[in-house]
């Protein structure tokens, strides 16, 4: 069983930045962040394997980097020109399985971080 604690969400007004860390309690092969806005389900945002290798959804490409601290395993989502549309619950997932593919889909992820709130104000 992996745990994993987000931090780092806030407000900002639309154009400006801001950076999540996730922490997980264990080695993870593959990690990602999500998002899910009221009354929306669940979507991807980016994901990462243990080889460092990324995927991003179409409307962050650019804007949005995923990163992993090998290190520590920690996992960060640096976000630029954030817009309004953005507005939602990210939240950290990971898998611990050799095997994960890091695709852009929840259901390759068993572990769920509490999510973290983001507010984009225009």
């Amino acid at each position: 069983q992996v745990q994993l604690v987000e931090s780092g969400g806030g407000s900002v007004q639309a154009g400006g930045s801001l950076t999540l860390s996730c922490a997980p309690s264990g080695y993870t092969y593959c990690m990602g962040w999500f998002r899910q806005a009221p009354g929306k389900e669940r979507e991807p945002v980016a994901t990462i394997n243990s080889g460092g290798f990324t995927r991003y959804v179409n409307f962050v490409q650019g804007r949005f980097t995923i990163s992993k601290a090998n290190a520590k395993n920690n996992l960060s989502l640096r976000m630029n020109s954030l817009k309004p549309e953005d507005t939602a619950m990210y939240y950290c997932a990971a898998s611990s399985s050799r095997y994960c593919s890091a695709a852009l889909r929840t259901d390759g992820f068993p572990y769920w971080g509490q999510g973290t709130q983001v507010t984009v104000s225009s």
